[in-house]
């Protein structure tokens, strides 16, 4: 039997998994390659979450190419002569062109690399990882997998800024991003509650980017972000939604170049730039620092305002969907937002509102709301074994 392997690949890391190539992908293996460019650390586990190796590998020139060796050598010992068939990427803008996975050939990742500047902290890194591959295993298929996928099938009216019509046409747009998860999260609310499912759903994924998404009947109606991965939301680092004459000010004012501009609104503010203290909501719920507070407030009133936006691009609300680090684990955000949808008629059971996938409204709420533990590997690994299997 062959395998599958899907990558997400950052900054200075490589998640990877590895699965069997079956209609129904079963996770085999898990890792991780951190600390590229400083010191690299690797990490293999089983499908329970068991450690099977860990290694620390030489820091000199380890680069994403190194970190993309590193990873296909310690995971080839552990497939029991599964051979990887196929690879799965996920690629986070797929631009005005691609709103399926595809196979990556040359000229697809040099298209990919001209969206660089609208996902710099993420595009880089994806095609890094690609373009390593390709010169290693030059036969292997690479699927690219797009978090703005899910969202081409929004209404044009939905995806358009109000800026010359020009623009527009050349690419200038909202996209929304953290599609994969999107998916995957749909299909599984589909096989927890089909009813609902059908219905006006508002997906929370929250997390060191933390978008939401509009969906109606299973397709993506509006979201959150929008030409670029820094819009909507407050996040751990990026600001959300801001009046561009901010940005116009810390140029005129501050004398800002288009990179320290880029750094500011993606690096430097969201819950570690209110906080001063950190981009972790488990730090900051810990801390008595009213910065703090006002961080975790602010990023809580940010859901509230735009739950009401898409909820009116909906025309009225059956479900919310709490998912990703956050959505997933800090119960006193899902506490918090759902005491603020009271309006919409959302109402908790505080009993239910514990770690796990399951269903946390009381029985009288008007509307359902879920808990679905996101799982974007295994939505990357079914797109992968579509492919494969058309051959």
């Amino acid at each position: 039997m062959s395998s599958i392997a899907v990558v997400n690949a950052g900054s200075s890391s490589i998640k990877f998994a590895v699965f069997d190539a079956a209609a129904a992908p079963q996770l085999r293996l898990k890792g991780l390659v951190e600390g590229i460019g400083a010191t690299p650390r690797a990490r293999l586990s089983n499908a329970a979450g068991e450690t099977l190796l860990t290694e620390s590998p030489p820091p000199e020139g380890f680069d994403h190419a190194a970190a993309t060796r590193t990873m296909m050598r310690i995971a080839a010992d552990w497939l029991d002569g599964k051979d990887i068939s196929i690879m799965g990427h996920r690629v986070v803008h797929g631009g005005p062109d691609f709103a399926a996975p595809l196979i990556v050939t040359g000229d697809i990742a040099e298209r990919l690399a001209s969206f660089i500047p609208l996902a710099p902290l993420h595009q880089p890194h994806n095609l890094a990882v690609i373009r390593a591959m390709h010169a290693e295993h030059p036969n292997l298929p690479q699927v690219a997998c797009f978090d703005t996928a899910f969202h081409r099938v929004q209404p044009p009216i939905a995806q358009f800024f109000a800026i010359p019509r020009k623009y527009s046409e050349a690419g200038v747009r909202r996209y929304g991003f953290h599609g994969i998860s999107y998916q995957y999260v749909t299909g599984r609310l589909r096989e927890i509650a089909p009813e609902i499912a059908k219905g006006r759903v508002i997906i929370a994924h929250l997390g060191n980017g933390a978008s939401l998404c509009a969906v109606k009947d299973g397709r993506s109606v509006a979201s959150t972000m929008g030409f670029t991965a820094v819009d909507g939301l407050m996040m751990g680092t990026r600001c959300g939604a801001i009046d561009p004459g901010v940005l116009l000010h810390m140029i005129d004012q501050y004398g800002f170049g288009p990179r320290e501009i880029e750094d500011l609104i993606y690096r430097k503010s969201g819950l570690l730039g209110v906080s001063g203290i950190s981009s972790d909501m488990r730090t900051l719920r810990a801390s008595s620092e009213p910065a703090a507070r006002e961080a975790t407030a602010l990023f809580v009133y940010r859901i509230l305002r735009e739950i009401g936006s898409l909820a009116a691009a909906l025309g009225g609300l059956d479900a919310i969907v709490f998912t990703g680090g956050i959505g997933e684990n800090d119960k006193e955000t899902r506490a918090e937002v759902c005491e603020g949808c009271a309006w919409l008629g959302v109402a908790l059971d505080p009993a239910a509102n514990q770690p796990g996938e399951q269903r946390i409204s009381a029985a009288r709420s008007r509307v359902a709301v879920f808990v679905i533990k996101t799982n974007e590997e295994l939505e990357i690994a079914k797109s992968a074994w579509e492919i494969l299997s058309a051959g």
